[in-house]
């Protein structure tokens, strides 16, 4: 009974903050192809990336939402004592449920097909591609026992890669290593990725993004990754590596890696991320006693971006500073010597820059995770965690958030 009221409040909330639904989506349905068919403006300095207008397309139930999770996000332990204690009081499926009406609602595209597809199609009507990821987290130590969750594993990938199909132009999905094989044999070994899942890959046109993930395991993905490319990069560049702005030795690995990738002549794929585990690294910097691998501050990162660009035009062209200083990521994908370029960001976050680059017709993604409240939990902290190493980034989107919800309640034009 109880998680039938839950259900009902969810569906009352909805009903009582969405009353432009119906008319933004027939209205959107109506510009998608001509949001599709527009080139990109030729110059970022006309895009207007601060002033929120963009937020006019969301629903006032979104905007509260919104509020209502960066104001949460600016305490992680916050939130992980809310998500303990709110469960130990709720029950479980009460809490699931409040969960979906706020955290999970914000960062994850659904747990059904119905629903993913559902969440693809609106933001599709927004002009955003869906880029998206099974939120497997797994660390050195952690390792599941068995082959049987590994085979699990690659059987949700494959089922990502079959969402993926259609999506979108040039759909793409992202790729975790670790969820294939054992963290501690990326340490120890190259190892043996599950080929028919590339394979399938190709055989469906979905591009796969290798995601980047600890210093520490990092070399080894990044000698799977290439090995990859050296067999399905031959024509196209169907498998992309992932470079973390935020680490001092990223600049020199890329042109490493290139490098490489040009002696064995096939075609490079490059994601660009600012960085997602810093505080971790940090710490074990700190207990290990080797230097700090990570830039000191939010804001030598992206200096950093503006580094890349002016250091590796020859390689990649990574876009403007001040674009790169404000997507997730940035991917350039080498096509015969010329570079296609698109842009990144996180599902839930920055929506002022992504959907104001989407309607000026950019090829801009939103890495999406998919799954039930109970898989995607370890990604939430993560992201409450990433949430306040960049408070100044998510103060902006939520004052830009507050102008536009009051807007509404005062029904100004």
């Amino acid at each position: 009974m109880l998680h039938c009221g839950a259900r009902f409040l969810h569906r009352r909330v909805l009903t009582l903050w969405s009353p432009q639904v119906l008319t933004q989506k027939s209205s959107s349905s109506k510009t998608v192809p001509e949001t599709a068919s527009k080139k990109p403006q030729s110059s970022s300095s006309s895009l207007n990336l601060d002033d929120g207008k963009v937020f006019r397309l969301k629903t006032k139930w979104e905007l509260s939402r919104g509020l209502l999770v960066f104001f949460l996000c600016s305490s992680p332990w916050l939130v992980q004592k809310l998500l303990s204690f709110t469960r130990r009081i709720l029950g479980r499926r009460l809490w699931t449920s409040a969960l979906r009406l706020t955290l999970y609602g914000q960062f994850v595209a659904g747990e059904t097909h119905k629903e993913i597809k559902e969440t693809l199609q609106r933001l599709q009507h927004l002009g955003v591609r869906p880029l998206l990821a099974v939120p497997i987290e797994e660390d050195v130590g952690e390792e599941k026992e068995g082959e049987g969750w590994y085979d699990k594993n690659a059987q949700s990938m494959i089922t990502c890669l079959d969402l993926s199909v259609g999506g979108a132009p040039n759909p793409m999905m992202q790729l975790k290593v670790t969820a294939l094989m054992a963290a501690e044999l990326c340490v120890s070994t190259v190892g043996c990725i599950k080929q028919q899942l590339l394979g399938y890959a190709v055989e469906k046109g979905v591009r796969v993004l290798v995601d980047a993930e600890y210093t520490y395991i990092n070399p080894a993905l990044t000698l799977v990754t290439i090995a990859m490319m050296a067999t399905w990069n031959t024509q196209k560049p169907w498998i992309s590596n992932t470079y973390q702005a935020y680490l001092k030795d990223t600049l020199e690995r890329l042109k490493q890696d290139v490098a490489l990738a040009e002696r064995l002549g096939v075609c490079f794929g490059v994601k660009l991320v600012r960085g997602a585990y810093l505080n971790k690294e940090r710490k074990l910097a700190k207990e290990k006693g080797y230097p700090d691998p990570v830039q000191p501050s939010w804001e030598a990162t992206n200096e950093r971006c503006g580094f890349f660009r002016e250091n590796c035009s020859s390689v990649l062209n990574l876009g403007s500073v001040r674009l790169c200083a404000t997507l997730r990521f940035l991917l350039g994908i080498s096509f015969g010597g010329s570079v296609v370029r698109v842009f990144g960001q996180l599902l839930g976050m920055c929506d002022q820059v992504s959907l104001a680059l989407g309607q000026a017709g950019y090829a801009i993604y939103k890495s999406i995770p998919y799954g039930s409240v109970e898989e995607v939990i370890p990604y939430l902290i993560r992201r409450a965690h990433e949430n306040q190493s960049v408070l100044l980034g998510i103060r902006k989107e939520r004052d830009l958030l507050r102008l536009e919800l009051w807007r509404r309640i005062l029904r100004r034009p």
